[in-house]
């Protein structure tokens, strides 16, 4: 709608909801190429292997895939770097936590939310050594019910503080209900967890699109990856509530500063595992394609990554 607007009657649009695992994907992308479509955006991560087909099918339709870092001639990834939302929420949560445990809310074990998650550990750990992440995975990007069930099992295990990677508003109303403290992710969610809520991290697609269907406009559209953070609109720590207290603001503005001007990187060296192995050496600091392919729990993150990583 963002681009629609910014665009007026220069470009013409198609919106396809809700492709689950058991639709046609492929049949429906198909289709959109067929019908004249000159760019496709897809966002769901599973279906990178359907594109990179449908990328060489029809060249002369260009195609994007977010959650990846991908080059061709007519097809490129594209992300956010949320990883930099829920590092500014772990500060908030390491610096207000009671019990040095923090919890997350975890949806599908890709490495977009383990770097999340990883992000976030990081985040607590910058401000308070002794902070500890519990995580607790609800399989799915959007079930209410199991992302309660996952809020209150972190709760039950001593978090009094928690992020999610979800899609509803449960986790936050698990915390007002049981006392504590929660954020809310991919919009501001500050209606729904009343005192419970301390801040929620953000995304905003809306200026990217606006930026790829005017490059390909131009004529200046190209098949090479992008990701956009802080510095571009894209993600943020919004809402943060009164209960914050202003020196922790004050943290926060001053490490959201050092991530858009480069001073602060969060994959640098020393960095171990949970389970004590050195993932980079001092002074190293990591290039896009390890954050991309991050499957690992960093340490101070409890238990280990779905399907066997550290």
């Amino acid at each position: 709608q963002e681009m629609e607007a910014a665009l007026g009657g220069k470009v013409r649009s198609t919106v396809v909801q809700a492709l689950g695992p058991e639709a046609d994907v492929e049949g429906t992308l198909r289709q959109l190429a067929t019908q004249g479509h000159e760019l496709v955006f897809t966002t769901v991560p599973g279906h990178l292997d359907v594109v990179r087909r449908l990328a060489g099918e029809f060249p002369a339709v260009n195609w994007e895939h977010a959650a990846g870092i991908e080059r061709a001639r007519n097809l490129r990834g594209y992300g956010t770097r949320t990883y930099q939302g829920a590092y500014l929420a772990g500060i908030v949560a390491g610096k207000m936590t009671h019990t040095d445990i923090v919890g997350f809310v975890a949806s599908v074990p890709v490495p977009e939310v383990i770097r999340n998650i990883d992000a976030f550990a990081l985040g607590a750990q910058s401000v308070n050594p002794a902070a500890r992440t519990k995580v607790a995975w609800v399989n799915g990007w959007f079930d209410p019910g199991r992302e309660a069930e996952a809020a209150q099992a972190l709760i039950g295990a001593g978090a009094d503080i928690l992020l999610q990677n979800t899609g509803s508003p449960a986790p936050l109303q698990v915390a007002e209900k049981a006392g504590k403290h929660a954020f809310g992710w991919g919009s501001d969610m500050r209606e729904h967890g009343g005192k419970a809520h301390l801040g929620s991290v953000v995304v905003n697609w809306g200026p990217y699109y606006t930026r790829s269907v005017s490059q390909l406009l131009a004529g200046e559209w190209k098949g090479s990856s992008t990701w956009a953070g802080i510095g571009e609109g894209a993600v943020d720590l919004v809402g943060l509530s009164d209960a914050v207290p202003d020196d922790v603001k004050a943290v926060v503005a001053e490490r959201r500063k050092a991530l858009v001007d480069g001073s602060l990187r969060i994959w640098k060296g020393p960095m171990l595992t949970s389970e004590n192995k050195e993932i980079l050496p001092t002074g190293t600091i990591a290039d896009d394609r390890f954050v991309a392919d991050i499957m690992f729990y960093v340490k101070g993150v409890e238990g280990r990554v779905p399907g066997g990583g550290s």
